[in-house]
């Protein structure tokens, strides 16, 4: 009896991936150098990045921006690995150059010569903080100075490009006499009208703000220090509380507020902090101090 030939079914393709100007499948952090990969700010591997994610949702962009996010979650995982970090929370209006600017580069310059300074990756306070931190082996005259330089362009607007190029300049200026790791951004294109900041060794960008959100206050275990900020420091704050409410005793970092009137009368955290504190295991790790000193002296070693 002859045989009926046996017909298999066609396998079906995978989906198309999206056109995507990120790998979904990368395996590092970024540098800035990737971020800003080409002369004009507008045509470079950010700019584009964001563009892409501003695009009409689909499922395919969705999962090329999860599979992203999840691999920069592993290289940040590999990254962090053997490291101390100490988290700088602040927030992108300080403008170069200013007193603000400078307290938050000075905090950083202090805290990086033992920890690793992690910040949100963009400007204001925290491309300050970050600036600090990679001059970390530098005098302090020398941040000085490069704020000095920075301060011809104040701020990213009304010219991300201007931003950038001077950005560039200083640090082409000091890259030579680095030597390790000490400064982290983590970013992301859920913000991306404000552009990421140079002064970082790494730069772990996300597509999810809310993982990029938890996964900052996350790695800090030596601290974090909240420098005055609006309605997304405030939300650190106490999403970084909330942690360490529920921590074991092991597990509770210091929580470490800068500048005293700021938390107490402009925006008055502090009271509520101290009180949610009360006799839980983070009572004695939430500090409020007015000095960069004070703060080098509780983050730990």
């Amino acid at each position: 009896m002859k045989r009926r030939p046996v017909r298999h079914r066609p396998v079906p393709l995978a989906p198309p991936v999206a056109r995507a100007p990120v790998d979904p499948e990368r395996t590092t952090l970024y540098t800035p150098e990737e971020l800003y990969d080409t002369p004009a700010y507008v045509d470079s591997l950010d700019a584009r990045a964001y563009s892409w994610s501003r695009e009409q949702h689909t499922r395919e962009r969705a999962r090329v921006r999860a599979l992203h996010d999840f691999g920069i979650d592993e290289a940040l995982d590999a990254w962090v690995a053997g490291r101390h970090l100490v988290g700088v929370m602040g927030g992108h209006a300080a403008q170069r150059g200013d007193q603000t600017y400078r307290a938050a580069a000075r905090l950083g310059h202090v805290l990086g010569r033992r920890h690793v300074v992690a910040t949100g990756g963009g400007p204001g306070a925290m491309e300050a903080a970050n600036l600090g931190a990679w001059l970390a082996t530098y005098p302090l005259e020398a941040v000085t100075t490069a704020i000095d330089g920075l301060a011809e362009v104040p701020g990213f607007a009304p010219s991300i490009q201007d931003w950038m190029v001077a950005a560039m300049t200083v640090r082409a200026g000091y890259a030579g006499g680095r030597q390790q790791p000490t400064s982290l951004g983590i970013p992301t294109w859920f913000y991306g009208h404000e552009p990421p900041n140079v002064f970082c060794d790494a730069v772990a960008k996300y597509f999810r703000n809310a993982t990029r959100e938890a996964i900052l206050l996350e790695i800090c275990d030596a601290g974090i220090v909240f420098l005055p900020g609006a309605a997304g420091t405030v939300q650190e704050v106490f999403q970084d509380a909330c942690e360490n409410y529920y921590a074991t005793p092991d597990r509770v970092a210091p929580m470490i507020l800068l500048g005293r009137a700021y938390w107490t009368e402009v925006l008055p955290a502090w009271p509520l902090l101290q009180a949610l504190a009360g006799e839980s295991v983070m009572a004695g790790h939430v500090h409020l101090v007015d000095s960069v000193d004070e703060v080098a002296a509780l983050v730990r070693r």
